[in-house]
């Protein structure tokens, strides 16, 4: 098959007649063209099925048009519901994302920023921070450089911008939930290299103290919690675990390890929720399977939003960095004052929560 040599500005110039700059202004919209010239341009556009070169026009203007968002992993669906919030809310100015994958893994997080560095990003979001991995004196120095900002994480660094949930509320909502449906007897099922899990657990542990004691039997870390394998993994060793412990509920830190829970009781003859209680932090796995779960994670994609936005208008403005946190009980931890003045800023753009 003959390469076809890609169209470039100067052909389509050259074939209508103008100038490179009038087919700029047409391509752009940022300059009035008239209509007759304007026509012939888009003629010829299509002609040549010419596709603007969107790197040569950001060296020109010196901006990128494009945002870094670098995740753990892709197959949890809490992550693809916030690219999903971020890409519309970007989207609205403009602007286009770049995906990364870190693997759970600090130093492939840290790899996976720099690569975006390079490609000369406006911004970079983190969804979920590695934090036990983290270096301090990397994410500052690239802060001092690029709009950053973490989503569901905090650790603090100077010039990082944080939009986050309260896990701790989130977490004993869910317990406090289960223990009004009398359950006593609460596995709490976790995975490995997550700040997230281990915030739950430290709820969790402090909430069976409180309960007559804790049974460290129920804490049950299966490993890999993002993965393709972590629904599999879950189940297998649920399998094993569920009728040592007979527990009468079971905490679940996100949707894929919800998915082995159901999956193992149904294996197991334990009918769900009338046997044993199935709580996830997140839902949307829920809907799947048919599971009762309690939500502890209403904001997903408000924090994304409103990360989007906020790398956006740091980029542009030179905005200072801040905290949002939100909780499903309380609302927003940050006074309402605060919030009020984000949004006046442009950073907020959702007002249910103010």
């Amino acid at each position: 098959m003959e390469d076809r040599k890609k169209a470039t500005i100067v052909d389509v110039a050259r074939q209508a007649g103008v100038s490179v700059a009038t087919v700029s202004r047409v391509v752009n919209g940022n300059y009035p063209v008239k209509l007759e010239t304007k026509e012939r341009v888009q003629k010829v556009i299509r002609a040549l099925r010419y596709v603007p070169n969107v790197q040569a026009r950001e060296l020109n203007t010196r901006q990128s048009s494009t945002l870094g968002v670098v995740v753990p992993g892709l197959h949890n669906m809490f992550f693809a519901e916030v690219i999903d919030g971020i890409e519309e809310a970007v989207r609205q100015d403009g602007f286009s994302l770049l995906l990364n994958c870190a693997k759970n893994d600090p130093q492939q997080e840290m790899s996976g920023i720099q690569a975006l560095v390079s490609r000369n990003v406006s911004g970079i979001i983190i969804i979920s921070p590695n934090m036990a991995g983290i270096r301090e004196s990397f994410y500052a120095e690239l802060a001092r450089r690029i709009p950053l900002v973490f989503i569901n994480g905090y650790h603090h660094i100077p010039d990082v911008s944080y939009v986050t949930n309260d896990e701790q509320r989130g977490t004993q909502q869910a317990l406090d939930y289960l223990e009004r449906l009398g359950h006593q007897r609460i596995l709490f099922v976790r995975g490995e290299h997550s700040d997230s899990y281990t915030i739950k657990e430290e709820v969790y542990r402090r909430d069976r103290e409180r309960h007559g004691g804790l049974d460290s039997r129920f804490l049950l870390n299966i490993g890999e919690g993002n993965g393709l394998e972590t629904a599999d993994s879950a189940m297998q060793q649920l399998l094993r675990v569920i009728p040592d412990l007979d527990p009468t509920a079971i905490f679940c830190c996100n949707d894929l390890m919800a998915v082995g829970a159901v999956n193992a009781c149904k294996r197991l003859g334990r009918r769900v929720p009338a046997d044993i209680s199935d709580g996830s932090e997140y839902v949307s796995a829920g809907k799947q399977c048919g599971i009762a779960a309690h939500r502890a994670d209403p904001g997903r994609l408000q924090q994304a939003h409103c990360a989007g936005k906020c790398t956006r208008r740091a980029g542009v403005g030179g905005e200072s960095p801040f905290l949002l946190t939100h909780t499903d009980a309380g609302g927003p931890v940050i006074s309402r004052q605060a919030l009020r003045r984000l949004y006046k800023r442009g950073i907020l753009w959702y007002a249910d929560c103010i």
